[in-house]
C-alpha cells in the first residue's frame, strides 16, 4: 500500500463502532395518535442512541482516516440504493481486510489520509447526487454516515420526508 497523504498523523481507531452498527435502530416517534401514551423506555433508548451517534460522529470528524483511490485516480466509492458512499478505513489493517474480502489483496492500493470532517463537509458535496461516508465497509466495526442534515452540509442533505427533519 502507498500512502499519498498530507503527512497527517496516523489515523486512530474509531472505537465502539461495532456496538452502534449492531444495535437495532429504535423506532422514531412521530406524532402520537389521540389517546396514546409515549413509552418512556423507548424515548430514553432513542435519546441514548442519538447521543451515542453524535459522539461517534464527533470522533469521526476529528479523526484522520484512509481513503483509497480506484484505478482511475478517483476516490473509491460504492453506489447503493441511489446513494454514493465514499469508502474510508480506520487503519491499514481495515483496508487490507477490505482488499482481501474483495479478492484484491495482491494489488497495490493507493490511499490518502483525510480528516473525517473534510470528507463530510468538502468531499461529499462534490459527489454527483446524494452521498455519504462508509467507514470500514464490510466489517463488523463498520458504520455509515448518511447524507442527512447534521451529518453532511444542509445543501446536500437528503430530505427524509414526513419526519419533520431533513
Amino acid at each position: 500500500m502507498i500512502d499519498n497523504g498530507d503527512d497527517e498523523a496516523r489515523p486512530q481507531r474509531v472505537s465502539r463502532l461495532a456496538e452502534l452498527a449492531a444495535a437495532p435502530a429504535p423506532a422514531r416517534p412521530t406524532a402520537d395518535p389521540p389517546g396514546a401514551t409515549t413509552d418512556p423506555a423507548a424515548v430514553d433508548e432513542l435519546a441514548t442512541a442519538r447521543r451515542e451517534f453524535a459522539r461517534l460522529l464527533g470522533e469521526f470528524r476529528r479523526t484522520a482516516v484512509l481513503v483509497p483511490f480506484d484505478a482511475s485516480g478517483s476516490l473509491w466509492t460504492a453506489d447503493f440504493n441511489g446513494v454514493r458512499w465514499i469508502c474510508a478505513f480506520s487503519d491499514e489493517e481495515a483496508l487490507a481486510r477490505f482488499a482481501e474480502a474483495r479478492g484484491e489483496a495482491g494489488r497495490e492500493w493507493t490511499y490518502r489520509t483525510v480528516l473525517g470532517a473534510r470528507l463530510l463537509d468538502v468531499m461529499v458535496p462534490m459527489l454527483p447526487g446524494p452521498g455519504g461516508v462508509a467507514l470500514d465497509a464490510g466489517s463488523t466495526d463498520g458504520v455509515v454516515f448518511p447524507p442527512v442534515a447534521g451529518i453532511v452540509p444542509d445543501e446536500v442533505a437528503v430530505d427524509l420526508g414526513g419526519t419533520g427533519e431533513r
